[in-house]
């Protein structure tokens, strides 16, 4: 195809229809393998001989991020591998024989293609291999059960300031700041701007904001937006999140 459509048009047709999608579905492919190799594995040259194992794996339903780029007819050099993308899970061919395994029962991934679940497993198998992740970073299933009781004082408690923004996420900013008695920082006519201090992390910054555009039931609905940690007051919070300055931020009208 290279050869047919030249240098600059395949880059084109890459770009438009497999680079996106290859770079999404490569981020769980990594995440399986060192799953798997931390499952597996404990010691440097069994972890080592795990890895080899998997790079040697074709990547089967994975395969079709790149493969949807290309002619996958049966005739074509790479029908056979997307007639097994179409069936199973990763493969490994020998000579004498292939090794096949199903594909996962469970796949939950965030807007960004990241592996994402609060309330279980992100990717999970039949024989009970699973990942747990929240916006892509791996945490434990006991961290997940724990989000379920949270309280602002065991927030407070957690040392480790990636676990701490996932808990702060999971529980609500809006919940965190009216149950642990934050006082707002500034406030004026585009909303109120309120932070929250972490040790060891950057601060928080959230302004709330009353819709302009009423509900059916009559009432105006609030909203938080994180914005940056230097932010000083409400209009350059809410300024921010439209790409703008304070000082041009100057709506005519709201809808």
């Amino acid at each position: 195809m290279h050869a047919e459509l030249g240098p600059k048009a395949f880059n084109e047709h890459w770009q438009s229809i497999g680079a996106d999608l290859w770079e999404l579905t490569r981020t769980v492919v990594d995440r399986i393998r060192e799953g798997v190799i931390e499952a597996a594995a404990s010691k440097p040259k069994e972890r080592t001989r795990v890895r080899l194992l998997l790079l040697d794996a074709v990547l089967g339903q994975h395969d079709a991020a790149w493969l949807c780029a290309f002619d996958t007819d049966a005739s074509s050099p790479l029908g056979g591998l997307a007639a097994v993308a179409r069936e199973t899970g990763w493969w490994w061919p020998y000579e004498n024989i292939a090794l096949i395994s199903e594909r996962p029962t469970e796949l939950h991934r965030d807007e960004a293609g990241r592996l994402d679940r609060g309330d279980g497993p992100a990717l999970a198998y039949t024989d009970g291999f699973e990942l747990h992740a929240w916006r892509g970073m791996s945490v434990s299933a006991e961290f997940l059960d724990s989000l379920r009781s949270l309280t602002p004082e065991q927030i407070r408690a957690e040392e480790n300031a990636e676990l701490r923004r996932i808990m702060l996420e999971y529980y609500g900013y809006d919940r965190y700041l009216d149950e642990s008695g934050a006082c707002p920082i500034h406030r004026d006519e585009t909303g109120v701007l309120w932070r929250i201090e972490l040790d060891g992390d950057e601060d928080v910054a959230m302004v709330e904001v009353v819709n302009s555009t009423p509900e059916p039931d009559g009432t105006n609905r609030t909203y938080w937006l994180r914005v940056p940690p230097t932010t000083s007051t409400a209009r350059e919070g809410v300024a921010w999140t439209f790409g703008l300055e304070a000082d041009v931020y100057e709506p005519v009208q709201q809808t």
